[in-house]
């Protein structure tokens, strides 16, 4: 019966051994996720400033600006503007491999 009794005493101390480590590791874990979703919500933030920024650099305003001012670039007169569609491009093109 003492020997029962020894091995019933060995067997809590584990099973508490085993509580305590596994508590830690919870501990620890839950730890871990708190810190991880902070930096979820700092670049859920910084995702969101870099797409205002985005949008603020590419308004059709500030880069015809930029292109009149640091370029010296000009909106061409009517008159000097050309539009060709796809297949009057491929036709042309047709043409000249064709001649010889």
């Amino acid at each position: 019966m003492f020997k029962l009794n020894i091995f019933l005493i060995l067997v809590l101390i584990a099973c508490a051994l085993g509580v305590v480590t596994a508590q830690h590791t919870v501990r620890n874990l839950f730890m871990t996720l708190e810190k991880e979703k902070e930096i979820e919500q700092k670049l859920e933030v910084e995702w969101g400033r870099l797409q205002l920024e985005q949008s603020t650099l590419i308004m059709h305003g500030r880069i015809e600006r930029i292109a009149t001012e640091h370029l010296n670039m000009k909106v061409p007169t009517a008159s000097s503007i050309q539009i060709v569609s796809i297949n009057t491009a491929e036709n042309e093109m047709n043409a000249e491999r064709v001649r010889p």
